[in-house]
């Protein structure tokens, strides 16, 4: 790491920092219901929320049409929009992970393939807005993750270089978008993985069991 200079760390959102489980199964079940489906158990439907609120439909609501698809994944979206951060908390050691972030003066922000109707409203119920450096969704950049974009976005927004950052995310585009952007990478294998992923060969540069080893890399990076 001799030419790599850390001044911010970037966060994937759901899965990452936030755990958004609770509220986001809860409106997939509320939307399995009205359209005539049973409802399933959280454990069932938590490795799919990642990859956005339709592979979690797609994943259980497998004998719908694409129309009735299409209506229960709006009926999820509004009920989430109203019910943004019910449940919702941060995952155990992100709240002193980002305090001690801000403490050695670097800065940090969330890049997601959330959408901005979701992302900030979230941010805003957690706290966070006014403490992170850029906040950069899925739709506020022409193109979502793995591409670069939304990372170079972030970037201008911080007023940091992409060599200069590292990115921790829980899915392989997380992982691609930090590296197509040439930034330093780590895979978060708390968060919401599925059943056959293997982050150990994501490419990132380390994985993170727990956010409080996030710290111990960033230590070890500012050592170098």
């Amino acid at each position: 790491m001799s030419s790599f200079k850390l001044d911010c760390v970037l966060f994937d959102l759901d899965g990452t920092l936030v755990d958004t489980a609770p509220d986001l199964v809860a409106c997939l079940n509320k939307s399995l219901a009205a359209h005539g489906f049973s409802e399933i158990e959280h454990d069932d439907v938590r490795p799919m929320i990642s990859h956005g609120a339709m592979a979690m439909i797609n994943h259980v609501a497998t004998d719908a049409d694409e129309g009735l698809k299409s209506r229960m994944l709006d009926f999820m979206l509004d009920c989430y929009q109203a019910n943004i951060a019910e449940h919702s908390r941060f995952f155990a050691g992100i709240s002193e992970t980002l305090q001690a972030i801000e403490a050695l003066g670097l800065k940090w922000g969330v890049v997601t393939n959330k959408r901005e109707r979701f992302t900030l409203p979230l941010m805003d119920a957690l706290n966070l807005s006014e403490r992170a450096a850029c906040i950069v969704s899925g739709d506020t950049t022409a193109y979502p993750k793995p591409r670069p974009e939304p990372m170079l976005a972030a970037c201008r927004q911080a007023g940091v270089s992409p060599e200069n950052c590292v990115y921790i995310g829980d899915a392989s585009h997380d992982i691609a978008a930090g590296k197509n952007a040439n930034m330093k990478t780590l895979a978060a294998v708390y968060g919401y993985l599925k059943e056959g992923d293997q982050p150990e060969n994501w490419g990132a540069d380390a994985l993170i069991e727990r956010p409080e080893q996030l710290l111990h890399w960033i230590h070890s990076s500012l050592c170098h």
